[in-house]
């Protein structure tokens, strides 16, 4: 729903279409991102409208920026610890730390 809002407003039908839910549980989880400050909503008549507010995600999308970069390198130690060639002390319970 939030990708489809970040094309522009719908109605709650509209959102609800690629969905296999009833539209009271799509409006409740509309109204879960309208509490949370990530959308806002309009009524005409019947219809109610969604929109994303611009920016609300941008918090989100920074801590995700600042996380990429140190869980990188953690991937890329473990890909070189996997990579490397065993060493004798591989096989040597003595030098391997127990968890239990």
């Amino acid at each position: 729903m939030v990708e489809r809002l970040s094309r522009g407003p719908a109605s709650v039908s509209e959102l609800a279409k690629p969905f296999a839910m009833a539209l009271p549980t799509v409006t409740q989880h509309l109204g879960v991102l309208e509490k949370a400050g990530l959308v806002t909503s309009h009524k005409e008549g019947r219809i109610r409208t969604y929109q994303l507010i611009p920016g609300a995600l941008a918090p989100a999308a920074n801590w995700i920026s600042r996380q990429k970069l140190p869980a990188e390198r953690r991937l890329d130690r473990l890909g070189s610890f996997l990579t490397r060639p065993p060493t004798s002390t591989d096989d040597d319970p003595s030098t391997t730390e127990r968890s239990d």
